[in-house]
């Protein structure tokens, strides 16, 4: 099959162009020479030997490829070379491959892809053009996101908090205005377009009908490709080994040892090296056996705990020696094994957190061992607790750590022998294995395996007595214990043992060694190969003519052919004799598998195959490729071992018998195999015991097969050849994809200027239920961040082009910080659990989700022609009711005689001031909990007519005249309100600037003042000196505002006559406020509707004069301007005002004030009650201590307009229930800009409740948040898959009538239904009050009917998104209570994929990814998610959040972030309600000015 390899034949060069040509690679790989250079001059050599190649197309001499199989035969004086390999990574490398690579990189040369940004901070070599992405945009795209709409006449209020930060920085690059007019900066809207440019839009699916029910958002299955490769072979035969020679074997290991140690002690046995290549110590075989009898006789006989012995024959005993160690070892490991323990060898913990290491404990746990033999000099290298002890590694059971030191241990009576006993089921000795999850396996050994293992190596490879082996693997497992420590003892070997240090500081010390020893066997890894063909220069006297056998213990790995071809190369010219090389293929269960036997011993000529790696892919071995830039060169690993049988079986499902050309796992069935993973049943019944079947089920033989987790076929002559390994296997899709594969094609782009060779690390992570393949790379600390990101784009083209598959992450780290394997290497489990946790700290990151994730739902698509009617038989034919409901009927609650009399509210004022005037209305309290200011019936009555006598003759106002008030919180405020009321101005709060921040605070001031038309301000002296100071007039020039009176010191003067509206129609105040989306909005609220909200607050709340409340809410708008200025005047109760900017100064201000004054209703903030459980979560023993109580709270409502958040309530109830805050006591409320109070929860009052006039607890229920994308509901039980859980919103107000309409048709909905809140009460608000006078907005929200069924009602529109649900409660009156519940702002919510998403769900998903996300905020911009985090933790760990930000939004959402930012805390602005501005931020990230740390764009 491999015949059908590459057509050119290779030329056979003379000897000294060759080694010009080895030398040349060596210069491009260590940057001596350009490669312009290198060609040139390669070209010059190779010029020679033109005239040997005739009819070849002249561009192909230079490119030589693959060997074909002919020539690998070939007698070896005219053996021809392939071209001498490339220094770059040998493992790695095979010449095709990077043409290939190169090749697939052209293609792609015209596509640009947005660069990341980083903050210059993070940057440690900042490139000034990182930052600018070429600007190839003249205009910004337009805003295609549905869902977010913009007003041309949207005014912005930039965060008024000071949690945010100042100014907003200057505008970096040119400013662009967008559909909406908001400046866009060419930097981020660039990248944005670019990232646009790379995304391919997906083709629309077809429409569905309507009533499919589409709940059910099934990831898209794929289908497999109906064109993809078969295998069309036949059912492959067993593969039989050649039987074991039936010899004069001893009968075991033991006994040969013995025999050694008796009839030849001085021969050597183990030569050990240090680090400088001296021989420090060889051990005899005499010495063995007798260091060892003496270590059995120890172990057995001196060591007891409480007089019994410690251990027993077939106890476990860790080996824990450094890698420079091989003598102790040996003696350890025999020593054991004459004593019947079973030695366990493990690596040297180095610190307690070692890569692995807690996964080694639960190794040494789990097979209860409880002793660890080492040497003396190892022993004081562990480290130490303060005892002096070892400490206890993470995770490692407790162990008794024993020196063998000689002077350790006793020598054994004349008498004593150890039963040497023959080679039996019982373990002889257990490796440990790490899976590709990172869990730590045992695997036992038996002594008959052992045996047969070291016969049939033996026999495989003709090993004779008294040879010489150079080893440089880790003698403790795998090959290098197989043949270092096994095998050799049977034949009388000597092993000279080269440790991996020596090799660091002399890679050409094993063949040094070679060449000092004569020694005919070699045992290497390709590595080894590679590192001495960078050291080799100027080593003219090595000779490699002694050596009969090199065995690379690789060889099974894809790669290593490379490394093979360059080494033999190299060094056929000293000696080494191309059939000496021998791969060979090995796995922790199956011991070794294959490997290649030399001619001389009968073996086939060695072969290779070209294979096609779209086939691979698919499982199909396919040998021409058309396409000829995707293949991969194999070698063969020789012959199956001596007494085994071998067959391929199909990875997944039943082991039925590979065909012929098909990759499967191949299966060993042999007397040498190992027998279990220690302990664990389970699993080793599927890999120990398999039983291959054929295509009719028949099993294939009587004796089980072990798994040797290789993938592989049989070639031509039955020679085994392998692709990879089960452990670095990834299937995406359908497609298989080997992690050592897609690493060669990483190092095949430009490698040597970024990333380090060998650190590279592929695995696979599980996101929405498939694998995607993860990059990580070590980068040099000399590349930018340009050459950085540039390298990693094209590794993500070529991986596509070559692999036709994605990569979903590619992150590099700075050099050294990937965790180590013991011998070098990337610990690659270690690596993939640190990129899961966010503990990898990557430099630059790369995210392709657009590209790889390919099963997510279909879009939704909205049906066009379903009008209302049809929606309306939907909910009858579902059996479902219309969702309305309504608060308790006005009529008849009080007599209207009183509510005709409280028709005004300054009325009220005047009535009270003169039958109840010392009542105290007001009590205003500071920082300090000191009363500042008060106010009775009386003195408030009297301030106002101050006012009102300023305003008409100062002011010289008429009225009707809009009046500014700009008062801190406080008691001149409500007087100024009164007094603008009591001479018929138009009063209108606004938030007085803030001094530290006037440039962001000072112009949203201003705008109010001019939107509501104010004709004068009222104010105080501070603030009013504040609003003429420099600093002020560096924003808004003074002189452009209207008058300004302070009323600081106005004279006692009485107005002529107090006005009197000439109707309760006419307008009483004006409400501004921002709306989160950043629009600018004034309400007009007139006397009726006024008085009507203080009349359904009353009834609701059961307000009375002898009442007292505490509130603790901003006082410019909505319910807490209504609570603050107008209840307490209207219901005659005491309100205790904490103003919230005073909380952060004194956070429990607010919890002391409500106990002091004993409030039994209290009203607060989402903002405040964040602060109190942050600042006061650990001080409730302290607070007690100050004897702050809570226990007289019925209700704490939460003033806000959003979704209850329901963590932050619940949380604020289990901290607070310490200070006797009772678990029922905190409850919501829902007002919004039509309406301010629609929802309030008073809790049940003792026997008020008796009485007809408390509501129910309020109910939470879970949702199915996938339902809630489709506008349905749908009930769930708490914690299922996919459940959000939502809390009613508060008790529908008295005279309230609420229904829930469909956001486009206006019809009315079913209570399954997710629709716009549609609400009809006395005290709606009466239109928007704007600039523009825009009537049509006037209209559609406050005068909107219904489309069908009660048309007559007028409704005003919320603007937010909720539904209605009957509850099994009843209120007093006996009725079921109907609960609404209230889901998001209809302005906020993202249409993305045809579903509509709230972005509070995506935000709580997001913090939840991560403990240094402390806020998250999300839009969309031009259809891409964009996710801002706030990082509260180090900066170089803020790119460990962009994949785990990614992957969650995936699996919680089925959405694909397109740009991930990440900011400092604070920066997310918030309003005074501690709502999230989202607009606010899009503006600032648009604009460049948000100075994040670093902007991810995922492709």
């Amino acid at each position: 099959m491999a015949e059908r390899g590459c057509p050119l034949e290779a030329v056979p060069l003379p000897a000294e162009v060759r080694e010009s040509l080895a030398e040349l690679e060596l210069e491009l790989s260590e940057g001596d020479i350009t490669q312009k250079g290198y060609e040139k001059k390669r070209a010059k050599l190779l010029a020679r030997c033109v005239p040997l190649i005739q009819g070849v197309d002249p561009s192909l001499q230079v490119e030589n490829r693959i060997l074909g199989p002919a020539q690998a035969s070939a007698p070896a004086p005219k053996q021809p070379k392939p071209r001498p390999s490339n220094a770059r990574d040998e493992r790695f490398r095979s010449d095709v491959h990077t043409e290939a690579v190169q090749a697939a990189l052209a293609k792609y040369k015209e596509r640009k892809m947005p660069m990341p940004s980083k903050r210059r901070s993070v940057l440690t070599h900042a490139s000034v053009e990182a930052y600018t992405p070429p600007a190839d945009l003249h205009s910004a795209p337009p805003d295609v996101t549905t869902g977010l709409v913009q007003h041309q006449h949207a005014y912005c209020e930039r965060p008024q908090m000071t949690s945010v930060r100042g100014v907003p920085r200057g505008c970096r690059g040119s400013v662009l205005e967008t559909a909406g007019g908001v400046p866009v900066s060419s930097r981020v809207s660039s990248k944005i377009q670019q990232l646009l440019n790379t995304l391919k839009r997906p083709k629309r699916p077809p429409l569905k009908e309507f009533f499919v029910d589409d709940l059910e958002e099934l990831l898209e299955v794929q289908q497999p490709d109906p064109n993809q490769p078969k295998p069309e072979g036949s059912q492959m035969a067993v593969l039989r080994g050649e039987p074991l020679a039936e010899g004069s074997w001893p009968p075991s290991l033991l006994a040969a040892l013995q025999q050694w140690g008796t009839t030849q002690p001085k021969a050597p046995c183990l030569t050990a090296l240090d680090t400088a290549g001296k021989a420090v110590y060889t051990l005899t075989y005499g010495k063995l056996w007798s260091r060892s009898l003496k270590l059995a006789y120890t172990l057995l006989n001196k060591l007891t705990n409480k007089n019994e012995p410690l251990l027993k024959p077939g106890d476990r005993v860790a080996l824990v020696f450094p890698n420079s160690d091989p003598v102790m070892f040996m003696v350890a490991f025999y020593g054991c094994l004459l004593a019947e323990l079973v030695p366990v060898p493990i690596e040297v913990p180095l610190t307690r957190k070692d890569a692995g290491s807690q996964q080694v404990g639960f190794l040494l746990g789990s097979c209860g061992i409880s002793l660890a033999l080492t040497t003396d000099a190892c022993q004081k290298g562990l480290p130490k607790a303060q005892t002096g002890e070892v400490v206890t590694f993470k995770g490692w059971p407790p162990l008794t750590w024993l020196v063998i030191d000689g002077k350790h241990l006793t020598k054994p009576p004349k008498d004593w022998h150890p039963a040497l006993q023959d080679a039996g089921p019982r373990t002889a000795y257990i490796e440990y294995k790490t899976s590709k999850e990172g869990s730590t396996v045992g695997v036992a050994v038996s002594h008959a395996s052992l045996l047969a293992q070291c016969q049939s190596l033996t026999q495989a490879c003709g090993y004779s007595e008294a040879e010489t082996l150079t080893n440089v693997l880790d003698f403790k497992r795998d090959a290098g214990l197989w043949h270092g420590v096994l095998t050799s003892i049977l034949n009388r070997i000597h092993v000279v043992s080269i440790p991996y240090a020596l090799m660091k500081a002399n890679p050409l010390s094993w063949i040094q060694k070679v060449c000092v020893y004569k020694a005919q066997a070699a045992l290497v890894k390709s590595r080894d190969m590679h590192w001495s063909l960078l050291a080799q220069r100027g080593q003219r006297d090595v000779s490699l003519s002694s050596l009969r056998l090199l065995i690379v213990a690789d060889g099974a790995n894809p790669w290593s052919i490379s490394s093979c071809d360059a080494f033999l190369n190299v060094f056929q010219a000293r000696g080494l004799r191309p059939e000496v090389i021998c791969p060979c293929a090995s796995s922790p269960e199956a011991l070794t598998v294959a490997i290649r036997r030399p001619p001389d011993m009968g073996g086939p000529p060695p072969r290779r195959a070209v294979l096609s790696m779209s086939g691979l892919s698919h499982g199909v071995i396919r040998v021409d490729a058309e396409e000829k830039l995707s293949v991969l060169t194999v070698q063969d690993v020789g012959q199956v071992m001596p007494g085994a049988n071998v067959c391929v079986v199909k990875v997944e499902g039943t082991p039925h018998l590979c065909k012929t050309d098909e990759v499967g796992e191949i299966c060993v069935d042999s007397s040498a195999t190992a027998t279990a993973y220690y302990g664990l049943l389970g699993i080793t019944k599927n890999v120990f015991e398999t039983v291959p079947v054929t295509a009719g089920g028949a099993p294939v033989s009587d004796r089980p097969f072990t798994r040797t987790g290789l993938l592989g076929f049989i070639g031509p002559d039955d020679l085994v050849f392998v692709v990879g390994k089960l452990d670095g296997l990834m299937v995406v899709g359908f497609r298989r994809h080997n992690a050592d594969d897609v690493v060669a094609t990483a190092l095949a782009v430009e490698p040597m200027k970024f990333v380090y060779r060998g650190r590279i690390a592929v695995f696979s992570v599980t996101v929405l239920h498939d694998d995607r393949i993860v990059l990580v790379a070590e980068q040099r600390p000399d590349a930018s961040e340009e050459d950085s990101f540039q390298w990693m784009s094209r590794v993500l083209q070529a991986i596509d082009s070559i692999h036709q598959v994605g990569v979903y992450c590619l992150a590099l780290v700075p050099a050294n910080t990937l965790p180590k394997a013991p011998l070098g290497g990337i610990h690659v489990s270690e690596t993939k659990q640190r990129f899961l946790e966010g503990m990898l700290h990557p430099c630059n990151v790369l995210m392709c989700p657009h590209t790889c994730v390919t099963n997510l739902p279909k879009p939704r698509q909205k049906q066009p022609e379903v009008g209302p009617a049809s929606m309306i038989v939907g909910n009858l034919v579902a059996g479902k009711r219309i969702a309305q409901a309504s608060g308790r009927e006005l009529s008849h609650l009080e007599d209207s005689d009183q509510a005709r009399k409280f028709l005004f509210l300054p009325d009220v004022l005047q009535w009270r001031a003169h039958t109840t005037p010392e009542h105290p209305l007001f009590l205003l309290l500071n920082a300090k909990g000191t009363v500042t200011s008060t106010a009775t019936c009386v003195q408030l009555h009297k301030k106002a007519e101050r006012v009102a006598a300023a305003l008409t003759e100062k002011a010289r106002l008429s009225a009707g005249a809009h009046v500014a008030l700009v008062y801190p919180p406080g008691v001149d405020l409500i007087a100024a309100f009164y007094g603008c009321l009591y001479c018929g101005c138009v009063p209108v709060t606004v938030r007085p600037p803030h001094p530290q921040n006037l440039a962001t605070t000072l112009p949203t001031v201003k705008m109010i003042v001019e939107v509501s038309k104010s004709a004068c301000v009222l104010t105080t002296q501070a603030i009013m000196r504040l609003l003429r100071s420099k600093e002020a007039a560096a924003t808004v020039d003074a002189r452009t505002w209207p008058t300004i009176l302070d009323t600081d010191d106005i004279p006692k003067k009485k107005v002529a006559s107090i006005f009197r509206p000439p109707s309760p129609d006419v307008l009483a105040y004006l409400d501004f406020s921002v709306s989160t989306t950043g629009i600018l909005a004034g309400v007009k609220m007139s006397h009726a509707a006024t008085s009507a909200l203080c009349r359904s607050i009353k009834l609701q709340c059961e307000l009375y004069p002898s009442r007292q409340i505490a509130i603790c809410l901003d006082p410019y708008c909505g319910l807490g301007f209504a609570l603050w200025c107008l209840c307490s005047v209207y219901s005659g109760h005491q309100s205790v005002l904490v103003p919230p900017p005073e909380l952060e100064t004194n956070v429990s201000l607010w919890l002391w004030a409500v106990s002091q004054y004993k409030a039994r209703v209290t009203f607060c903030s989402y903002s405040v009650m964040e602060m109190c459980a942050r600042g006061l979560g650990a001080q409730t023993a302290a607070l007690r201590m100050k004897g702050v109580n809570l226990s007289c709270v019925r209700t704490c409502m939460v003033v806000a307009e959003e979704r209850p958040r329901i963590a932050l309530t619940q949380s604020f109830s289990k901290l607070f229930r310490d200070l006797g805050l009772p678990a029922r006591a905190v409850s919501t409320t829902f007002g919004c800009r039509v309406n301010v109070a629609i929802c309030l929860q008073p809790n049940r009052l003792g026997k008020l409740a008796e009485q007809g006039t408390a509501g129910p607890d309020p109910t939470t229920v879970y949702v199915d948040m996938r339902a809630l994308r489709h506008d349905r509901v749908r009930l769930v039980e708490r914690g299922s898959p996919h459940s959000l859980p939502l809390t009613e919103s508060g008790k529908i107000l008295p005279g309230v009538k609420v229904i829930i309409a469909h956001t486009e048709t206006r019809g009315p909905l079913g209570d399954s239904h997710l629709g716009e809140i549609w609400v009809s009460s006395p005290h709606n608000a009466t239109g928007y009050y704007t600039v523009y006078g825009e009537e049509g907005l006037h209209a559609d929200h406050f005068s909107a009917r219904l489309s069908f069924g009660d048309t007559q009602t007028v409704w005003a529109r919320t603007g937010f998104l909720g539904f209605l649900r009957r509850t099994e409660l009843t209120d007093a009156s006996g009725e079921r209570h109907d609960a609404l519940y209230v889901v998001g702002s209809l302005d906020e919510t993202l249409e993305l994929r045809g579903m509509r998403y709230h972005p509070i769900d995506i935000e709580t998903s997001v913090i939840r990814a991560h403990r240094s996300i402390a806020e998250c905020a999300v839009f969309t911009w031009t259809n891409l998610l964009v996710v801002v985090v706030e990082l509260d933790g180090l900066e170089q760990d803020a790119l460990d959040l962009v994949a785990l930000v990614t992957n969650v939004v995936l699996e919680e959402h089925h959405l694909v972030v397109g740009v991930v930012v990440i900011v400092d805390p604070g920066v997310i602005p918030i309003n005074s309600r501690g709502e999230k501005q989202r607009m606010h931020l899009r503006d600032g990230f648009l604009a460049d000015q948000l100075d994040p740390i670093y902007v991810a764009y995922n492709m």
